[in-house]
């Protein structure tokens, strides 16, 4: 049987997107209270009963949401552009490969607003 397995997060930063047209407000320093989700796909293990543990995986993801918690997601190494695409893609590289079943990251910047990445 495949399933696939959320893990939600929040954290609150600033960021100022300075790649964004003169005058745009988005280029003014400003913050958010962003949404993260993570998500494995991958067989149940039959004997188990289960995919992987969910605690593994607040486990892994934990300290990626403690560096961006309360942070200028600027002066974070990977995310000098902190548009929501590219918060979305280093949460991904950062996972990818530490927690297995890896399928996607999506990354809310508001209620409406989301970005989704799943690798190349």
């Amino acid at each position: 049987m495949k399933v696939s397995l959320t893990r939600r997060f929040e954290f609150h930063a600033a960021h100022a997107l300075g790649t964004f047209p003169e005058g745009h407000k988005c280029r003014n320093l400003h913050g958010h209270t962003f949404k993260a989700e993570v998500v494995i796909t991958g067989e149940v293990d039959p004997t188990r009963g289960y995919l992987i543990d969910f605690g593994e995986m607040k486990r892994l993801i934990r300290p990626l949401e403690e560096q961006l918690d309360h942070a200028m997601l600027n002066d974070i190494p990977g995310l000098e552009i902190p548009t929501a695409e590219m918060i979305a893609k280093w949460l991904y590289d950062q996972l990818d490969g530490e927690l297995p079943h890896l399928d996607r990251v999506r990354v809310h910047e508001t209620e409406n607003n989301t970005a989704e990445y799943w690798g190349e």
